[in-house]
């Protein structure tokens, strides 16, 4: 909403467009009125809409062609005063006035225009006969207001609907010609039902209208008001109310409703409180609200934030069978003014055997996006209306800005969920196959996927001493001379070789020489393929006495060629050392340190199998 009004008077000499300004400041009429007045602020506290008002005067005596259309340009609403009494004044809007403002405002951003008919003491009769046509015949004209600068009649409405032509402008929702909403006001108030629609039944039942009354307006509808309400929608409407509940159709028809009848704040109100601007597009203010990340942390979704990601899936999980189908995943994202995830999606998180994304693929993906893009975050959060129905100031408050990392080594301790991981290999080392693996794909399954909808990203979830944490896989483009910070900025490396090819190892022991031997970050060697024959490597060294030398965890044999899926112990083993990074060599290599971690990650991953299975009964 505007921060301002600005409302020029204009029209011929001696209709009273000055005596009106004084009027309604000294509020009386003034003996002496001079050819102009200077422009007057009204202040935010004194007006209705609690908006500072300008109300600028014009003269043809004082003012110059050039120092008018500057004005006009300047205006946000233009009030064109006429005489009742004077048939001349009123010709002049139509063959004068209005052409003249029109050739001097732009074409794509329209003026509201005010008619202001003045000196209704001095007749009997109303103008509006003469007017209703010219309304009719003019758009921009939001409406015509009848007064009387003398008696005072009418002066603080004219200027409250020239203050509210401008905040709650009739133009960009409905077309008079139509007698209809325009597209985009639709558009959006689609959004807002769909958002507000929190069971995704198509309709809103007296919960949901009363939880939207609130948000929108402070205060719950009385439940004879809810029935007054429902009953002129069934009324005018077959199909507006069903069971007892508002559909879509009766939903568009009250706000059309409401817009017939001047009402139209009361739909502006709706729609800046679901983050529309002027031009019924959702604000960048609101999609994204300012948020500041300190160097060296990182970004989280918080517990309310999963929560409310929870219950959107949940929406839309029609079937109940824990995996969003293409229909529901597009209805989820119906809210979008794009679809947001693409095939690549799919070989990013965990899938059914149907391919459909999971409820943990489904949370994994919105962490991996708050984790590299917290600002892309915000924005489908706010698509979501997640500040709406979590009834928070902004998306802001979902997100958690991790402790520096600095910080975590020196004590020792992370309070992150989110663990990176880059994985490092020469070409066709195996480091695809390694990141499919952690979602549960074996080399079969692996070979189904489309080279076009690849994914360089892995994510899921791992179990460290009972605790759940995400483990996200990048797969880092090998090329040697050109590595980013973003590269090298990781919880922990891993290095990918292939044991049946003679010169894939010395690929990752030159990264490592050259980046992270100096480094405080943990690696880890992975002897991919382990399912065919070993041969020796082509280095000056074999992998496992490298890895003595540098103080690392012996190479990992590994495969994704199995039957079933492939074990999952290695992520397991990389997300302890990204949680603990200061844990010495020895302890690297001892059997008993892995066996606490991985044996916590077994007897948690059947205690949440065993709620998944309970919630699944209970859902």
């Amino acid at each position: 909403m505007r921060k301002d009004v600005r409302i020029l008077l204009v029209g011929e000499p001696k209709v009273g467009k000055t005596s009106l300004i004084m009027s309604l400041v000294s509020e009386e009429f003034p003996e002496v009125v001079p050819y102009r007045v200077e422009e007057i602020t009204i202040p935010a506290d004194v007006t209705p809409e609690r908006v500072p008002t300008h109300i600028v005067d014009y003269s043809e005596a004082e003012q110059t062609d050039e120092q008018l259309f500057q004005e006009i340009s300047k205006a946000n609403v233009i009030c064109i005063v006429y005489a009742v009494n004077n048939k001349t004044s009123i010709e002049k809007v139509t063959n004068h006035w209005i052409p003249l403002i029109t050739e001097n405002t732009d074409k794509d951003s329209r003026v509201p225009l005010i008619l202001v008919g003045n000196k209704s003491d001095l007749v009997e009769h109303s103008s509006m006969e003469t007017i209703l046509p010219i309304m009719n015949q003019y758009s921009e004209i939001e409406t015509c207001v009848e007064c009387s600068a003398k008696n005072l009649k009418n002066i603080s409405e004219l200027f409250y609907y020239a203050q509210k032509a401008v905040l709650h402008p009739t133009g960009p929702l409905y077309c008079p010609e139509k007698k209809d909403m325009k597209p985009l006001c639709v558009k959006a108030l689609i959004r807002i039902f769909k958002v507000s629609d929190l069971d995704n039944d198509g309709i809103l039942n007296d919960n949901e209208l009363n939880f939207f009354q609130r948000v929108c307006f402070n205060s719950p509808l009385e439940p004879q008001a809810l029935e007054d309400v429902k009953n002129v929608v069934r009324k005018n409407l077959i199909d507006g109310v069903q069971h007892n509940g508002l559909t879509l159709k009766g939903f568009l028809f009250l706000h059309t409703l409401f817009i017939q009848r001047g009402r139209h704040e009361t739909t502006w109100t709706v729609l800046r409180r679901f983050g529309y601007d002027d031009d019924l597009e959702l604000n960048q203010d609101y999609l994204f609200p300012p948020l500041k990340i300190p160097p060296d942390c990182t970004t989280e979704l918080n517990h309310n934030a999963y929560l409310f990601l929870q219950s959107v899936f949940d929406k839309h999980d029609k079937d109940r069978d824990c995996a969003l189908s293409p229909d529901e995943l597009r209805d989820l994202f119906d809210v979008f003014p794009y679809m947001p995830w693409g095939p690549d999606v799919n070989n990013t998180v965990c899938t059914n055997d149907q391919g459909w994304i999971t409820y943990q693929g489904y949370l994994s993906q919105w962490t991996l996006t708050t984790y590299l893009d917290v600002q892309r975050c915000l924005e489908y959060l706010g698509y979501l209306g997640y500040s709406i129905i979590a009834e928070q100031e902004s998306q802001t408050a979902g997100i958690t800005a991790t402790r520096a990392k600095k910080i975590d080594l020196q004590k020792k301790q992370t309070q992150r969920n989110v663990f990176r991981c880059n994985v490092f290999g020469d070409m066709s080392s195996g480091k695809s196959g390694f990141l499919q693996a952690f979602l549960g794909r074996n080399l079969v399954r692996q070979k189904m996927i489309k080279e076009e909808h690849r994914s360089y990203y892995a994510i899921s979830t791992t179990y460290v001493y009972g605790q759940e944490k995400y483990l996200l896989l990048h797969e880092v483009f090998p090329d040697f001379d050109y590595l980013t910070d973003a590269d090298m900025a990781c919880d922990i490396v891993c290095l990918v070789y292939d044991v049946s090819n003679p010169y894939s190892f010395e690929y990752c022991a030159k990264v490592f020489k050259q980046y992270f031997m100096d480094s405080k970050t943990p690696c880890m060697m992975i002897a991919a393929k382990s399912d065919l024959p070993e041969v020796k490597q082509m280095y000056g060294c074999s992998p496992l006495e490298f890895c003595r030398r540098h103080k690392m965890p012996p190479p990992q044999s590994f495969t994704c060629n199995t039957a079933a899926e492939p074990n999952r112990e290695i992520y397991t083993k990389l997300t302890t050392m990204a949680m603990y990074p200061h844990i010495i060599q020895e302890d690297l290599t001892s059997s008993t340190f892995w066996l606490r971690a991985s044996v916590g990650a077994t007897v948690f991953a059947v205690l949440g199998f065993a709620v998944y299975r309970l919630l699944l009964k209970t859902r």
